[in-house]
């Protein structure tokens, strides 16, 4: 969807403003509007089908998957609005405890619910527009990264597939709801207080998907060390039988030729994982060498996870506009 939208952005070109500091112009998490010297606010909006049976469950990850985008910028959880579409017929209760299970992710970040929309829809889909504030000058964007950086990630990844998997009863999905249940918060936070260059967070395009929206804002090179990189258990299992996401498999398809040296050294396997879209994912962090462990020694600090996974590299970038290489 993204390579279809982003010719579109020359339509929005004309609509300049000397306030707004992330707009269409670069891959970034969500959209920055300065209203003050001290002050700019974050605003992103996100929902999808269910992902789980429980409603309640359902409600919490929505939440959290949108709630990560203000954290990924380096912001603020403020207010949220629900978005929302129900068939008509749909059971109250469970309306209630999407909506509940949402509301409550929503506090546990600090924010309120002050309203939403709801439409009739044949599939339900619930997720939030959240509003958050920043200081311009801590603002985390994609574009920062600099040559010799650490790459850091806060979550396991393999949801989509672990997720699929479960729809035909072959995974066990307790250990990855618990995950995305887990708000990005606390590692957001603490990034603050560290040399921290750049920053996203993992979701829809898939770790290689997001460390190419970072190479390519910052004209970088991204080297992933895969047997670094957090997987949740059995997962790897899961794609040699023949699980893999259609999300996953589109994101091979439009952006796969830009991974560099998979042939010979890189199993199927991981270039599936690589590629496999996250649901409420960490945060792919770039720091420098000397700050990384203190950063993810914090983080582990506040129960969270944190894993070395690559780095900025200084070769040659063959591609030009930023690359990406996983051995």
């Amino acid at each position: 969807m993204a390579e279809v939208l982003r010719p579109l952005q020359t339509t929005f070109s004309d609509f300049e403003d000397s306030n707004l500091i992330a707009g269409l112009d670069e891959s970034d998490d969500a959209a920055v509007y300065a209203v003050s010297d001290d002050i700019a606010i974050i605003q992103t909006i996100d929902f999808f089908p269910p992902v789980v049976d429980d409603p309640f469950l359902y409600g919490g990850i929505s939440a959290a998957n949108a709630l990560s985008d203000i954290y990924a910028m380096g912001g603020d959880v403020k207010f949220a609005l629900n978005v929302a579409a129900f068939p008509d017929d749909l059971n109250e209760e469970i309306l209630g405890e999407i909506f509940r299970g949402g509301a409550e992710k929503v506090k546990e970040a600090g924010g309120i619910i002050v309203g939403g929309h709801t439409i009739i829809d044949r599939e339900p889909k619930y997720g939030l527009r959240v509003t958050g504030f920043v200081h311009p000058k801590k603002l985390f964007r994609t574009n920062g990264a600099r040559l010799g950086d650490v790459l850091l990630l806060t979550k396991p990844i393999g949801t989509g597939i672990a997720l699929t998997a479960k729809q035909q009863d072959m995974y066990d999905v307790d250990e990855v709801i618990k995950s995305m249940l887990f708000l990005n918060k606390d590692a957001a936070t603490l990034a603050q207080m560290f040399d921290v260059s750049a920053m996203t967070d993992v979701t829809g395009f898939g770790l290689a998907g997001h460390c190419l929206e970072m190479a390519k804002s910052s004209d970088v090179k991204l080297v992933i060390d895969f047997a670094k990189v957090p997987v949740f258990p059995g997962v790897l299992d899961l794609i040699s039988t023949g699980i893999v996401t259609g999300g996953g498999m589109r994101n091979l398809d439009q952006l796969g030729q830009r991974i560099h040296d998979f042939s010979g050294r890189n199993s199927e396997e991981t270039l599936a994982l690589s590629f496999d879209p996250q649901t409420s994912g960490g945060l792919l962090i770039a720091i420098s060498e000397r700050d990384a462990e203190k950063l993810c020694a914090a983080i582990q600090a506040t129960n969270g996870e944190c894993w070395q996974i690559g780095y900025i590299s200084d070769e040659e970038i063959e591609s030009g506009s930023g690359s990406v290489e996983i051995r």
